[in-house]
């Protein structure tokens, strides 16, 4: 196998939490030298509680963050103090990309917006992310994606049943869903430095994201001023793309958005071939005029056996469905393992454990986790000497309270 796609590259990161250190991850799944800039106490994220999630818990460590941070040095520096300031200047002067996600005002009081950086380093690509975007009242607003993604986007107004509370997400949609956004404008800039020379700015947001997302329904209602209503299961209007329960209790889905050419094979693997050929469900038009009488009629038959006769029948007939599964049937799906989705990383403290792979294969790069992630300033001295530090200018730092 030939050497990484973006070996070679150095990314200094100052950011927290989830999203744009889970672009930076992206790049160091790449092959990138990802040096993560945390204050002494560390990225909050390392420290927040699974429990609250759900889980019984108690983790040794937050698994997430090793996801969010795998494969990174960490250098422990306060940038609130001078020294620790013109330490992560120094650092960012030789660096390839710098990633952020403070919020505008304070990457301009520490020195650190684009207007500031690329004097110091005009080929720096500097990616700036943020909950809202960069301009109007909100810029300096804080913003997590249950706020800035779900809420404030539309998608929470538009799931779930009608009449029933919003529907809250899962921990890191929205930030795991932008991180690969985020890499991607990344690697763009790098390939157009190439041609020009030149760094630029790549900003990206939660809500662009989400707006992106959501881009039907968005769409939808620019040009028509209209939201979609949220409809119940059982009056779904096609319901070949609707949601069932099987004899031992396990949902699956139907998905058929264009029905008229399935709607033949599911009649013949649910056991009623004649609905299949009556004029009266012929048409999509028509099955919606008596989609409640065909969901009930489907949901008393889908109750007779369980999910894996179903689904038998419906692979024999070509039909799109898929098992709604839980946690416990997706870590052993053969699928998933067949085509390595996970990988295990040997923990220098608790040993090796699985995670999941960085979401893209190279036929010929390396691509993959480079390790667990590091410690809180594991790698400060190891990377203050490289960037030409000496130690004497390290114990200065240390002295003045800038090092962790």
């Amino acid at each position: 196998m030939s050497e990484s796609p973006l070996n070679g590259i150095r990314v200094v990161e100052v950011a927290n939490w989830l999203a744009a250190p889970a672009a930076g991850v992206l790049l160091a799944d790449l092959g990138a030298d990802v040096i993560k800039i945390e204050p002494p106490t560390g990225d909050p994220w390392r420290y927040f509680q699974m429990e609250s999630m759900g889980y019984d818990g108690p983790f040794p460590i937050n698994y997430c963050f090793e996801v969010d941070n795998r494969g990174k040095r960490s250098v422990a520096l306060d940038i609130g103090i001078p020294d620790g300031r013109e330490a992560a200047l120094r650092l960012i002067d030789s660096c390839d990309v710098f990633v952020t996600n403070l919020v505008p005002a304070r990457r301009e009081r520490f020195g650190l917006s684009y207007q500031q950086l690329s004097v110091r380093n005009p080929r720096v690509v500097y990616l700036g992310f943020s909950g809202y975007g960069p301009e109007g009242e909100d810029r300096d607003r804080l913003g997590f994606d249950y706020a800035a993604f779900w809420a404030r986007s539309g998608i929470m107004s538009v799931v779930g049943e009608p009449e029933e509370t919003p529907a809250l997400q899962r921990a890191g949609m929205g930030d795991h869903t932008t991180a690969p956004l985020l890499a991607f404008g990344v690697m763009a800039a790098l390939f157009e430095r190439e041609r020009s020379g030149r760094g630029q700015e790549v900003t990206g947001s939660l809500l662009n994201t989400a707006l992106w997302v959501l881009n039907a329904d968005v769409q939808a209602a620019l040009v028509s001023g209209q939201a979609p209503k949220r409809k119940k299961r059982t009056a779904n209007p096609n319901p070949i793309w609707n949601s069932y329960r099987a004899g031992d209790g396990k949902w699956f889905l139907l998905v058929m958005p264009t029905p008229d050419p399935y709607w033949p094979r599911v009649c013949a693997a649910v056991g009623h071939p004649e609905l299949g050929g009556d004029p009266a469900y012929a048409t999509q038009a028509r099955r919606r005029e008596r989609s409640e009488e065909l969901i009930a009629l489907f949901g008393r038959t889908f109750a007779t056996a369980p999910l894996e006769e179903w689904g038998r029948r419906f692979d024999e007939q070509d039909v799109i469905w898929a098992p709604a599964q839980t946690l416990d049937d997706v870590i052993i799906d053969p699928q998933v393992r067949a085509n390595d989705y996970f990988t295990t990383v040997d923990h220098p403290t608790h040993g090796p454990y699985e995670t999941v792979q960085t979401p893209l294969k190279f036929s010929r790069s390396d691509v993959g986790v480079r390790g667990a992630a590091p410690e809180v300033g594991q790698q400060t001295e190891e990377v203050l000497l490289e960037t030409g530090f000496t130690w004497d200018e390290i114990a200065g730092l240390r002295a003045s309270g800038a090092l962790g």
